[in-house]
C-alpha cells in the first residue's frame, strides 16, 4: 500500500531501474554477432562472366581475385601485380585453409593471364582453385 505521508514529505525514494545488466547483454549480443558473422570478400571489379551448364554454387568461404578483360588483376578492390598474388593468397590461407580460391575473369580477358594467376594461386598452396562463371539460362 502507498504510505501517502511518506510521499508528501518526500521521504519516499522512489522506484529506481536499473539498467546496468541491459547494457552488459545489449553488448554481448553487439560481440556475438559481430565475431559471428562472415564478411564477404570481392574481387573488386565488374567482370563479364562466361555462362556454363555446369556452374554450380560454392557455399564455403572462398578468396576472389578478379583478371579484367585487358589483363588486370584486382584483389580486394585494389590493383595487384601478378607477381604478388602467390603472397596475398598464402596470406589468406593462414586465416582460414579450408577456403578455395575463385578467379573471377572477364570473358573477353586473355587466357594466358588467366594461367598465370591460377598457377600462382596453387604455387601458394590453394588447393580448390576454380574459374567463376554464371549459369545459362534455360
Amino acid at each position: 500500500m502507498i504510505n501517502v505521508r511518506k510521499t508528501i514529505r518526500g521521504n519516499d525514494k522512489g522506484v529506481n531501474i536499473n539498467i546496468s545488466p541491459l547494457i552488459d547483454m545489449v553488448f554481448l549480443l553487439l560481440i556475438f554477432f559481430v565475431v559471428t558473422t562472415s564478411f564477404v570478400k570481392e574481387a573488386g571489379i565488374d567482370v563479364q562472366k562466361s555462362t556454363a551448364a555446369t556452374a554450380e554454387v560454392k557455399e564455403h568461404g572462398n578468396i576472389m581475385i578478379g583478371v579484367s578483360a585487358e589483363g588486370h588483376v584486382y584483389m580486394e578492390g585494389k590493383r595487384i601485380d601478378v607477381r604478388s598474388v602467390r603472397s596475398l593468397i598464402e596470406r589468406a590461407l593462414a586465416e582460414d585453409p579450408e577456403s578455395g580460391v575463385v578467379v573471377v575473369a572477364d570473358k573477353y580477358s586473355e587466357t594466358g593471364s588467366i594461367i598465370k594467376v591460377m598457377d600462382q594461386c596453387r604455387l601458394a598452396g590453394a588447393r580448390n582453385v576454380s574459374l567463376a562463371a554464371k549459369r545459362e539460362e534455360e
